[in-house]
């Protein structure tokens, strides 16, 4: 089985700190997004996986270098979430292939999406879920996609997940080294008498990680709900000295990390190598 990670974004609502670093290599637990989602690609069975990069791109060459199985699609220009998969669609084949994109955290089960794909018989499943504040996808009552805007035929109003399967050979009608998006091609295909299937996903876990207060939340969940188990609110790097800072609610600080004496943090994630002057008083922040 293959799937594809869509990791060549700006990022531009996360910025400044996307300047330092892509959006799918910002640490989760201090571990890059981008490793968490290649680990749960292959745990599920996808042993062949494609990775798009454009901005930054030479930190996500080497993030992901000597990892098995995986190919690098470097974009010299932007080609959006269409033309990003019909630049890879030699390396994609012509068996269903599933796409997720690089800067959400879940836990949907992709090898239940990946199967209920397979005996749906579609050419397109979108996996979708109710989540009011991005609930766009028009379906009918028999789990057809048959609008990406609300509309009055619709059964039901859900989210887009950014985890789809599709069979390669739709990427055809995407002209070559262009921006296209996926959706896009979608519409094309749906005006031509296509079915695209839903899959519902339920009690699971899902961020997009889209602005800095989502990247905060994300590590709030993580860390103090009981749903992920965590032994204790803060996950801090080996090998850090802690003896003279105050830590509250939850935070992370990552390798190498100095936070300087009489620092105090509260829900704060502080990257691998960031400096925290001595007597600072940080609350709801990035330290890049």
């Amino acid at each position: 089985m293959k799937a594809m990670v869509l990791a060549a974004g700006l990022g531009t609502r996360l910025q400044p700190y996307t300047h330092q670093r892509p959006k799918p290599l910002f640490p989760i637990l201090n571990i890059p997004l981008l490793l968490h989602t290649l680990a749960n690609l292959q745990a599920a069975g996808f042993q062949e996986i494609a990775v798009n990069c454009h901005h930054l791109g030479p930190q996500i060459e080497h993030a992901v270098a000597g990892i098995r199985g995986v190919t690098v699609f470097r974009e010299d220009v932007v080609l959006g979430t269409g033309g990003g998969l019909r630049n890879a669609l030699e390396w994609l084949g012509k068996e269903p292939v599933l796409v997720v994109n690089g800067d959400i955290y879940h836990t949907i089960d992709y090898g239940m999406v990946y199967d209920t794909h397979l005996k749906g018989g579609q050419s397109v499943t979108l996996v979708l879920h109710d989540f009011p504040r991005f609930n766009k996808v028009s379906v009918d009552a028999l789990g057809a996609v048959i609008d990406f805007i609300p509309c009055g035929q619709a059964s039901e109003v859900q989210a887009f997940t950014g985890i789809h399967v599709l069979d390669p050979k739709l990427l055809a009608v995407i002209p070559e080294a262009s921006f296209y998006d996926i959706i896009t091609c979608y519409r094309y295909w749906m005006a031509k008498g296509m079915r695209i299937q839903s899959f519902k996903a339920r009690d699971h876990y899902w961020s997009d990680m889209g602005t800095p207060a989502d990247y905060l939340d994300l590590h709030a969940h993580l860390l103090t709900d009981p749903r992920f188990g965590a032994s204790s609110p803060f996950c801090l790097a080996e090998g850090l000295n802690l003896s003279d800072v105050e830590l509250h609610e939850w935070s992370v600080v990552g390798q190498g990390a100095h936070i300087g004496a009489g620092a105090s943090l509260t829900r704060v994630v502080v990257w691998d190598g960031a400096i925290v002057p001595p007597g600072s008083q940080l609350m709801d922040t990035i330290v890049a």
